[in-house]
């Protein structure tokens, strides 16, 4: 009898959702949201990301004058010192994501060899 692998993800989104990063993660973003200039900085940051990948997925051509707006958006949301734990925070759940992937790929990477 085989093993339910969707019991085993439901316990680990409960692991996720009780994990140090992501703990902090929601405490930093809850504190963006709770202050209106920094809400409307990280919002319009989020919004450039996601017009330029969506260009990038559709295979649009990205102006030079969208890559400066990101930059100088970039820029300026970094000096904002609590979006700026956001983001490192942010950085910080990706990474366990990333590893969490590679635990899950393992099985695979042992069947096919490494797709690297």
């Amino acid at each position: 009898m085989g093993v339910n692998l969707y019991d085993y993800a439901n316990e680990l989104e409960k692991a996720l959702r009780e994990s140090d990063e992501f703990l902090e993660l929601k405490k930093v973003y809850d504190e963006v949201n709770a202050d209106e200039s920094a809400k409307k900085m990280f919002d319009n940051f989020r919004n450039i990301q996601v017009t330029l990948q969506q260009k990038q997925m559709n295979g649009e051509q990205i102006t030079q004058e969208e890559v400066e707006q990101a930059q100088k958006t970039a820029q300026l949301v970094q000096q904002h010192a609590t979006i700026s734990k956001l983001m490192e925070a942010e950085q910080r759940m990706s990474m366990v994501i990333n590893e969490l992937n590679k635990v899950i790929m393992k099985p695979l990477e042992e069947l096919y060899g490494s797709m690297q």
